[in-house]
């Protein structure tokens, strides 16, 4: 990718000079992945979870954020990972999304939390179209970080992610002969 254009759909891409693209890394799966720093309220050892029946499977639970109901947000179901119990360094990252127009406080949970760095405009290149383990809407781009990729997530498009599958047809009443 030249760095000259910004890509219309993905937003990547930028003029020379322009300013590096700040995130904060976490791991999921032995992945790594960012999340724009701007949309980083905190960052919350785990708490307590309320599971809220037949909502979304990634988006399965409700916490307490400062006397906020906030949902928790388990990407690993919606990337397809297997799932995993949570260890000494899984945190739940608070971040806050314009999901319809609306700002929204939602909890991500995270592996392990790194560290907020820059990548650098030039090294944020378009998703490629294969090869892909993730939905290309999901993904804002991948960065160049050391000597490893980051992958910079579309966070409003991960968080209203696919839609629901049609409910199933209600079961209909047999008359009892």
């Amino acid at each position: 990718m030249s760095g000259d254009v910004v890509n219309a759909r993905t937003g990547v891409g930028a003029a020379a000079g322009a300013p590096a693209l700040e995130v904060l890394t976490l791991s999921l799966g032995g992945e790594t992945f960012a999340l724009e720093a701007a949309s980083v309220r905190e960052i919350l050892d785990l708490v307590p979870v309320t599971e809220v029946p037949n909502a979304r499977p990634f988006v399965g639970g409700l916490i307490n954020v400062r006397g906020k109901v906030v949902p928790l947000a388990d990407l690993r179901l919606l990337f397809d990972m297997a799932p995993a119990p949570p260890t000494i360094d899984t945190r739940i990252v608070v971040v806050e999304a314009d999901l319809g127009g609306d700002a929204t406080l939602v909890g991500i949970l995270a592996d392990k939390v790194h560290e907020v760095t820059e990548i650098a405009a030039a090294a944020l290149a378009e998703t490629p179209r294969i090869g892909m383990r993730w939905r290309p809407e999901y993904i804002r781009g991948i960065g160049k970080h050391g000597d490893s990729f980051v992958v910079v997530l579309n966070l409003e498009r991960v968080l209203t992610g696919p839609s629901r599958p049609p409910a199933p047809p209600a079961a209909q009443s047999l008359p009892l002969s």
